[in-house]
């Protein structure tokens, strides 16, 4: 290649010159040169290559200097690494004070004004020749600075960059990762700057960060320049999109989450090149970009990880900087490396960390890992409290800063007040095996120094700190060793915050997805109050409901939207396999409970026999709300393209009820066979197992809900203390009903399962339902791998027991109730 001197621009810069101008600048050069043609926009810009620094250092007789005062280094004498530290940039920088180097920088940016304009300002990014390898990060280890706007400065920043190789937080990186200082360089990429302070910027990863999970696009986004973001001083909006079936062509959000973003970054003037404004209320209430800039967004995301995939010979998910020019509206990628944490996670492997009970919640956030800790309170309120840390500390701030993360290394827990998944805390304590709870929003300003708590991030999306040492525990398995029964094995979920997690363990689908959950957790509203809001009696309602659905064209949107959303990340998590999805089975006690519930519910005796599943759809009394449900489920089939799903009503009564609900569904769009919908009812009343023949006319397949089957065939309500002793699956009349709901299904070529714990809970239900050819077994993700080992156990001895054990089991059953 032709020598260029210091300077190499983007559009002679491969992935394979990563030793001459680092990951950063390589991956850049990679992007403007390969993917602007198919649509991909970079910035133009250059890089002052490794072999600067290195010929800078040598001729100023620098390495002997940087050596000696390196030389027996304890990076845990954090005032010594500061003093050391300092001195060595300050060597690096008078080395770098280069005519040379002075002429050719200047000589660029006069290029750049020729493309760009007289002035134009510059993002100046330092790129480590080891930096964004597979086994690390280098997140936030060294210095960047925007807005420059002039040789002279320009030239100053890069000197900066330079000197940043010695950064505290870059030393203590090196030697915790076992790079020798001395075999990496440094680069600097200087490209135009994207105006988006006056829009907005953000982090793409083509992978869920917290699971692993690869099926999904994630994207976050804030106002103003994207180094709030990446510092974690923003809570920023994320959207997730689906891979597959983006790639089969259906183009919509798979989600969204709207973040606090209650500052942004903007060009400043003088000696500060940036600065934070404070956001508008209307501002903070409306995501940063909309859906057409979002799945632009993912299909630049998509044809990054490929190419890099193709470039590797593997997948190879990414993580990506994007940023919106306010002047001209057009999005743009700023940055793009290999993802080096969620991604190196061995999927066979399976941890499950389990809280065994809870307490005082004194703050939440957004999870970071999916690990609990405990541990006693470190309040950093400044840099100078990091002395007093301890290992197996919580660390608790505002917010994180690189120079920290030797402390970081040795915390139980991380929690901090600002922040999104992306922020410099979030990544650090991902790469790091660490558990954080980040944009609590105020529990740094609350905690105290001493206090024990235990930190949660195994419930959700939402990380807990609780008050004092909660018990937990953690739950290994190799899934490479696990055997895989016949019979499938399927989950029952309701919280789409674990789904990602959830579809990554060894399952063959939902054989449950509760839409009442999503409704009580994600919604909260009674639907016919958002259907028809004009009937809400309390001015207290009204207003809470204007507060969540203000930015809807209408309020019944809110709902649609929120529904789709739930059930579309359980669909796209497990997608292809199935997700049986049921309606919504509140009982109206339940739904009285939710906003503007009392103003649609009747007050009833025996709410567990009431006005309660397939009932509702048809009735006038809630018509409005189902037509919502219908219309949610349309959506994540025919816009989201999540196929996958199925229908399941439950609590049908008669048959002629179920026709009526299934007519309902049609005149809703959602025709039973119509693009391969299939509807199933739950098999849970005495009634659906006698008619089974004349049911399994109008459904595709049945589901056991063993707990309502068991309460109505044995009249016990479970609920009380006084005959719930008397509720037991393995009872002989329970035995003979499971018999005849599959043995019925069978008859008539209709799929059958069943959701409930009894399979997990009794080894002997198992092996009796498996051996009478029961299809799946349903049941909560934690009881997953005891139920694979129950069933596979009871399938190999099925064929080698005797025809008689039934009555063996039934006396088991007898003897264990009695």
């Amino acid at each position: 290649m032709v020598n260029f001197g210091y300077v190499r621009w983007f559009r002679d810069i491969r992935l394979d010159d990563v030793p001459l101008v680092g990951g950063k600048t390589a991956s850049l050069g990679e992007l403007y040169s390969a993917l602007s043609a198919q649509g991909v926009k970079v910035p133009n810009g250059f890089a002052l290559t490794a072999v600067a620094y290195r010929d800078a250092l040598t001729e100023a007789g620098a390495w002997d200097k940087l050596r000696d005062l390196l030389s027996g280094l304890d990076k845990n004498r954090i005032s010594d690494l500061a003093k050391r530290a300092a001195a060595a940039r300050a060597i690096v920088y008078a080395a770098t004070d280069r005519e040379d180097l002075r002429r050719e920088v200047r000589d660029a940016y006069r290029k750049l004004e020729e493309e760009y304009g007289s002035n134009v300002a510059v993002a100046v990014r330092s790129s480590a020749t080891a930096e964004d390898l597979p086994t690390a990060s280098f997140a936030g280890q060294h210095e960047s600075y925007l807005n420059v706007r002039s040789a002279d400065d320009l030239m100053t920043a890069c000197r900066r960059c330079f000197a940043s190789l010695f950064t505290d937080r870059a030393i203590s990186y090196r030697v915790d990762n076992g790079f020798d200082h001395f075999k990496v360089a440094l680069s600097v990429a200087v490209m135009k700057m994207v105006r988006s302070d006056l829009a907005a910027s953000g982090v793409i990863f083509t992978l869920d960060t917290e699971s692993g999970f690869r099926d999904v696009v994630l994207v976050t986004g804030a106002y103003g320049l994207g180094e709030n973001i990446v510092q974690g001083t923003v809570e920023p909006d994320e959207f997730y999109v689906h891979k597959p079936t983006f790639d089969a062509g259906f183009r919509a959000v798979l989600s969204r989450r709207l973040g606090r973003k209650d500052k942004r970054m903007v060009y400043a003037r003088g000696r500060a090149t940036t600065r934070s404004v404070a956001t508008s209320r209307a501002d903070r209430e409306r995501f940063c970009i909309g859906d057409d800039d979002v799945l632009k967004l993912a299909q630049y995301a998509v044809a990054i990880e490929k190419h890099y995939s193709d470039k590797a010979g593997g997948p190879t998910p990414m993580d990506i900087e994007w940023a919106k020019d306010g002047r001209d509206g057009e999005l743009y990628i700023i940055q793009a490396r290999p993802e080096t944490v969620a991604s190196r996670r061995n999927p066979q492997a399976f941890e499950n960390y389990v809280l065994k009970s809870t307490g005082n919640i004194l703050g939440s956030g957004r999870a970071v890992g999916e690990k609990i800790a405990s541990g006693k309170v470190r309040r950093i309120a400044r840099k100078e409290d990091l002395r007093a840390f301890k290992p197996g500390e919580v660390l608790v701030a505002p917010s994180t800063s690189p120079d920290w993360e030797p402390v970081m290394k040795i915390a139980s827990a991380i929690v901090t007040d600002h922040g999104g998944r992306t922020c410099h805390a979030a990544i650090i304590a991902r790469e790091l095996g660490v558990p954080a709870v980040v944009g609590t929003g105020d529990f740094a300003q609350k905690a105290r120094t001493g206090m024990t708590v235990t930190v949660s991030c195994a419930e959700g999306e939402v990380g807990n700190i609780y008050d004092g040492d909660l018990p937990f525990e953690i739950e290994r398995v190799d899934a490479g060793k696990l055997k895989r029964p016949r019979t499938e094995i399927m989950v029952n979920l309701g919280n789409p915050e674990v789904a990602f997690k959830t579809a990554m363990m060894p399952n063959d689908g939902v054989g449950l997805a509760r839409m009442e959950f999503i409704i009580s957790q994600h919604i909260g509203i009674h639907p016919m109050a958002l259907a028809q809001p004009d009937k809400v009696k309390s001015s207290r309602d009204r207003k809470a409901i204007r507060r969540l659905t203000d930015r809807y064209e209408k309020a019944s949107d809110f709902f649609v939207e929120r529904l789709s959303e739930g059930i579309g990340m359980i669909a796209a998590a497990f997608y292809p396999r199935p997700v049986i999805v049921r309606l919504s089975d509140f009982k109206t006690n339940e739904y009285a409970n939710l906003v503007a519930g009392a103003d649609f519910e009747p007050r009833e005796e025996n709410p567990m026999l009431g006005f309660r599943g397939a009932a509702r759809y048809a009735h006038p009394a809630y018509a409005a709300g189902f037509a919502l449900e219908c219309e949610a489920l349309r959506h994540v089939r025919d816009t989201m393209g999540l196929t996958n799903l199925k229908i399941m009503i439950p609590f049908c009564r008669r048959v002629e009820e179920a026709r009526k609900v299934i007519e309902a569904l049609a005149q809703h769009g959602l025709k039973r066979g119509k693009g391969g919908l299939e509807i199933f009812m739950m098999c849970e009343i005495p009634n659906n197992v006698i008619l089974i023949d004349q049911f399994a006319r109008l459904f595709d397949g049945f589901s056991i809900g063993s707990n309502d089957l068991t309460q109505l065939t044995l009249g016990v309500d479970r609920d009380s203390d006084i005959v719930a002793f008397d509720f037991d699956e393995r009872d002989a009349g329970m035995l003979e009903m499971f018999r005849m709901a599959i043995e019925g299904a069978k008859r008539n070529h209709r799929h059958v399962g069943i959701c409930g714990e009894a399979p997990a809970n009794y080894p002997e239900i198992a092996a009796f339902l498996t051996r009478h050819g029961i299809d799946s077994i349903s049941v909560n993700p934690s009881s997953i791998l005891r139920t694979i080992a129950a069933v596979r156990e009871a399938e190999q001895g099925a064929d080698d027991k005797s025809k008689d054990q039934p009555h063996q089991i039934d006396a088991v059953a007898r003897r264990a109730a009695t």
